[in-house]
């Protein structure tokens, strides 16, 4: 048996490395649902890119280049398919007593856009994240180490899931960072002032992800190529390779019919860089490389894969450095999901495994 991987081989840094980004989880480890909310109070320029084919979403339409509003103050990452968007009116209700918001002149409306993902096969049906569990991640929300694994929307997550749920495996929610630049300043923290024009020069750029990961296809080291999580043999022993399986199928005349829309990857790329709302657009597509580096199949039929992108403009970083990093953060933050992740629901983790 191959020798089980701990949590301290896990890839380091979070989201919360980029300044000025705070993340928040809520969640019910017996319902094995929950949602993640993914702050940035001063407001930030966003994108988005939906590229599953079975998605559950909110506000993604103001996230187009050309809308009138640019900045959103909150992501919202949630369990409970289309349910849990209620935990949005939390997150709206707690901003809102902030003061924080698109100033419409009558009112401070936050922006939060959202995604779901498809928890309801595990653990139990009748509880989703709500208003409640949505202010309640809100309040918790902080600067510090993200927790990863079974938490927050990543509480229900599975992954493998083409012979059904009894053959899956149980996977989470991870982070990681990349940075590239001088290193910080010994006890130097978190800047909240924008930086003056030298200052964007000698500032490291951050780049990094938080990915909810609840694939219809298998988790890969693309490193090895190996599968470090997915759909299981009969026997539970080992990893029946998802694409190769579908293949056999295939040949043997039969299709395979997985139920749709139990699946679906969501995230949230952030970075320091400086860009305008096109090229973060673009990061959030790069970063759907990274997805389909360490998911196979990935963006299927079955998926409704959402990542959305968060850049505070403190460093000024050409586009394409940004969205190579915003890739491989996101591999990173997958290993990390399912490396991280317990046994949970009567399903095995991959450290198990």
């Amino acid at each position: 048996m191959a020798e089980k991987i701990t949590r301290h081989d896990l890839a380091p840094g979070a989201l919360t490395d980029v300044p000025g980004i705070e993340v928040g989880h809520a969640d019910d480890s017996e319902a094995l649902t929950g949602c993640t909310v993914v702050l940035c109070r001063e407001g930030a320029i966003a994108g988005g890119a939906v590229v599953g084919l079975a998605p559950g979403t909110r506000e993604t339409d103001l996230l187009r280049p050309g809308s009138l509003v640019e900045r959103v103050h909150c992501v919202l990452l949630t369990g409970g398919s289309a349910f849990g968007l209620a935990a949005a009116d939390g997150v709206m209700c707690y901003l809102e007593g902030q003061g924080i918001g698109y100033d419409a002149g009558v009112a401070r409306v936050p922006i939060v856009p959202g995604a779901v993902l498809f928890d309801l096969g595990l653990g139990s049906t009748a509880v989703r994240p709500d208003a409640a569990m949505g202010y309640a991640a809100c309040r918790v929300a902080s600067a510090d180490q993200v927790r990863q694994g079974n938490v927050g929307a990543g509480m229900g997550a599975t992954v493998g899931k083409l012979f059904g749920m009894a053959q899956a495996t149980k996977s989470g929610l991870g982070t990681a960072s990349l940075r590239v630049g001088p290193p910080p300043e010994p006890g130097a923290t978190h800047e909240e002032a924008a930086p003056s024009e030298p200052e964007l020069q000698s500032l490291p750029l951050i780049v990094a992800a938080l990915i909810a990961v609840n694939a219809f296809g298998d988790v890969v080291d693309p490193a090895s190529g190996r599968i470090v999580a997915g759909a299981r043999t009969a026997d539970g022993k080992g990893f029946a390779d998802t694409s190769g399986a579908m293949r056999v199928l295939l040949a043997q005349g039969k299709p395979a019919q997985p139920p749709a829309g139990q699946n679906t990857v969501i995230g949230v790329v952030a970075t320091n860089a400086l860009l305008d709302v096109a090229q973060a657009n673009r990061v959030a597509v790069a970063a759907h490389d990274g997805l389909a580096r360490a998911i196979r199949p990935s963006h299927t039929l079955f998926d409704g894969d959402t990542i959305f992108c968060l850049a505070t403009g403190r460093v000024d970083a050409h586009q394409a450095l940004v969205s190579a990093l915003a890739a491989e953060a996101t591999a990173l933050a997958i290993l990390n999901a399912v490396w991280a992740a317990d046994p949970a629901g009567g399903l095995p983790s991959a450290r198990e495994m």
